[in-house]
């Protein structure tokens, strides 16, 4: 499962980045965000959860921003979504940018995986998950509430 969402967002670079970047701060920024906790033993490991509606999901990910790069990257090391891969690319386009946010994930689960992966996890948790952080993201660079 691929899938990639995109925003544009007129604010400075460096309060995109640092929004984006800075997820320990999410729960109290994004209202969809329960917690962030850094992981004892590890600068980049955290435990991370978030609501869907009434429904609450949960996941290990290990944080690289790379802010000379513009891109922020993810890897899924706990939960349904382990070994997902996921970045935010930040491109420049013209007097804005174009934020977007890229997931990559495979199901290694007999007969379901690829089926639970593109057309359940993906659309329905990941997509609408991130594209509520995406969104959120954008109203708090340009000023707004999320």
């Amino acid at each position: 499962m691929r899938s990639e969402i995109h925003v544009r967002m007129r604010a400075p670079y460096d309060r995109i980045f640092d929004l984006a970047s800075e997820i320990e701060r999410w729960p109290q920024l994004l209202p969809h965000y329960r917690y962030v906790r850094r992981l004892p033993g590890s600068e980049a490991r955290f435990a991370m959860g978030a609501r869907l509606g009434p429904i609450p999901v949960k996941w290990e990910a290990i944080c690289t921003p790379m802010r000379a790069e513009r891109r922020i990257e993810f890897v899924h090391t706990g939960g349904v979504t382990k070994g997902m891969w996921v970045a935010w690319h930040i491109e420049q386009q013209g007097d804005a940018f174009d934020v977007s946010i890229e997931h990559r994930l495979e199901l290694h689960w007999p007969l379901i995986g690829g089926f639970a992966a593109r057309h359940i996890i993906g659309p329905q948790f990941i997509d609408a998950i991130a594209g509520r952080t995406l969104r959120g993201v954008k109203a708090m660079a340009e000023g707004r509430d999320p």
